[in-house]
């Protein structure tokens, strides 16, 4: 009797495993779930944690053991997704960036997103220009550390925080000069709110660039944003389609390719290379969920799409959330108390007993550090060896790199120490300013002339380095070595994409023909009693089938076959 109670206990806690989400705050939130249970539970349970309503712009993200990442499939179990073995550890992550953050229902919707932009700013997916960089870092300071404070905060304060992977001391006067004069009297939410829509207006928000190459073998990095599709070189970006213009993507192997057409019926193909083949998936089903969330109408027009036009081939995927607009409609019927938020605010990146605001929680956790030299120069170029599909590592799986704070003179050319344990989408040494000569609506423009591209409401200007070089401009015009396919190159794939229809199509042809066949078998030769053949059996029409075409024909089967058997024996 005790072995058997045992023993069915034992079975029980095969059933259940623990899983650890890392929540934006760093803070770590830890619970149980069944062997069987769907992503939807897990989720359901921190956004309960929470206290989150606007649930829907947020994921899951977790790292395999062959440091690839995935966004977590609500409607899948969670073992079957996991390639380890538990306790598994998760993060919970902005999937879909609000186009618009300050539209945002409740104040505990945009303190996560600030959480996740402020998290891009240090990582250098969020490029900007030198000018924003201030802002934006002394409005984190404003929300984090509240108005100046003479006794608190000693002379060079702000050097001993870390917004971005580096900023020169030029950089971090102007944050001070700012966060004592312009921003005073600023609560929390005002600065985070003002925060949001600073960030909003950059070119790059919403960027999580996955690294690949182009058919030239230069780096690229796609990312989707909520306005649409964007590829960046180096700090540039190179091409923008929207969401409306990009018919078709797809996937073979490590190839992928995504088909869109502009005005005047301009027919675009763009074809990459992602790492690996489990590299290429992922870009796809992010491109696939991120088309489908802002640009459809409805979820219920989401449909199963395949990552491959031939018939019967590749992978297949269906978005299966609420789409933005839904999202919007759904948050403007909240009625509720504003619930409580617990906020965290900075720790210094090097020790400062002056700075007395009590104990917090750094958004970027200490890492043990290896050093790794990179140019000033680089930007995005970085990505190369630590992207979006290829972390270096699952420790914490995503975002805990510390970059080691920059004092070089401006118009040096410095180096970062990169933590090399942990994973940085970018390990860049920029904030990537840029020159404010141009405003962004005539940037736009430009690039939308130039580049045959389309205009977003973000995405990298031009660009001098905050190394401390003044005014160098790069307007965003179209790289010359652009992945953009030839006439004759788009030809011939269209050509041999239409052999391969043809032959899959002959090849299912012949199994339809063989799976009637055997259906007419069954109907005509075989004693099986069931329902739907004795229902067939009776009709007229099978009846007639059978005594006017079928039987003959089996005669003449029959007659042949005994022909040709008496002629193999006579030989």
């Amino acid at each position: 009797m005790l072995s058997r109670l045992m023993s069915g206990s034992v079975r029980s806690l095969d059933r259940e495993f623990n899983c650890t989400v890392r929540l934006l705050d760093d803070t770590e939130f830890t619970c149980t779930v069944q062997r069987d249970s769907k992503g939807q539970c897990l989720f359901d349970q921190v956004c309960h944690h929470l206290n989150l309503l606007e649930r829907d712009y947020f994921g899951i993200r977790y790292v395999d053991p062959d440091k690839q990442r995935h966004w977590l499939e609500f409607t899948k179990p969670i073992f079957k997704q996991m390639k380890s073995q538990p306790p598994f550890t998760m993060c919970l992550r902005v999937k879909f960036y609000p186009p618009d953050p300050a539209a945002l229902k409740e104040e505990i919707t945009r303190y996560l997103v600030f959480l996740q932009i402020k998290r891009d700013l240090y990582h250098g997916r969020l490029l900007c220009k030198t000018s924003d960089a201030a802002m934006l870092a002394a409005y984190i300071l404003q929300a984090e550390i509240g108005d100046y404070d003479p006794g608190k905060h000693p002379e060079g304060y702000s050097s001993k925080f870390q917004f971005f992977p580096k900023h020169s001391e030029r950089l971090e006067r102007r944050i001070a000069e700012i966060h004592k004069s312009e921003l005073v009297g600023q609560s929390p939410e005002t600065a985070e709110l003002n925060f949001l829509e600073r960030a909003q207006a950059l070119e790059t928000y919403g960027v999580d660039p996955h690294p690949c190459k182009d058919v030239s073998g230069n780096t690229a990095f796609l990312a989707f944003t909520p306005f649409g599709f964007v590829v960046l070189q180096g700090n540039r970006r190179i091409h923008f389609l929207k969401w409306n213009e990009v018919s078709k993507m797809k996937f073979e192997g490590k190839t992928f390719h995504i088909y869109a057409s502009q005005q005047e019926d301009q027919k675009i193909i763009l074809t990459y290379f992602a790492p690996t083949p489990e590299a290429c998936k992922h870009l796809w089903k992010c491109g696939v969920e991120n088309q489908a969330f802002y640009n459809l109408e409805k979820s219920s027009q989401a449909r199963t799409v395949s990552s491959s036009n031939l018939f019967f081939k590749g992978s297949r995927f269906r978005y299966s959330g609420k789409v933005a607009k839904e999202v919007m409609e759904q948050s403007a019927k909240i009625r509720r108390e504003p619930p409580e938020i617990h906020r965290t605010g900075m720790v210094p990146s090097r020790s400062c007993p002056s700075i007395t605001h009590g104990p917090r929680q750094s958004s970027v956790p200490r890492t043990r550090r290896r050093a790794v030299h990179i140019s000033i120069m680089e930007g995005l170029e970085s990505l190369r060896d630590s992207g979006h599909s290829t972390p270096v590592s699952s420790g914490s799986h995503g975002d805990s790199l510390r970059g080691s704070h920059g004092n070089t003179a401006e118009g040096s050319n410095g180096v970062a120490v990169i933590s090399e344990e942990s994973y940085s989408p970018s390990d860049s040494v920029l904030p990537t300013p840029v020159s404010s000569a141009c405003s962004l609506h005539h940037a736009l423009s430009r690039s939308s002339n130039e580049s045959g591209g389309t205009q977003d409401d973000r995405g990298p200007k031009s660009g001098t380095e905050e190394g401390g070089q003044r005014g160098q401009r790069t307007d965003i015009k179209p790289n010359r070595r652009a992945p953009r396919l030839d006439k004759t190159q788009a030809d011939v794939e269209r050509v041999t994409e239409f052999i391969f229809s043809v032959v899959r199509l002959f090849f299912v042809s012949i199994t339809l023909l063989f799976a009637l066949l055997l259906l007419l078998i069954a109907l005509t030769e075989s004693d099986l009693d069931v329902a739907f053949l004795r229902d067939i059996r009776r009709t007229p029409e099978f009846q007639q089938f059978h005594y006017e075409y079928f039987c003959p024909l089996r005669r003449w089967l029959a007659c042949k076959l005994r022909w040709m058997g008496g002629h193999l024996i006579n030989k």
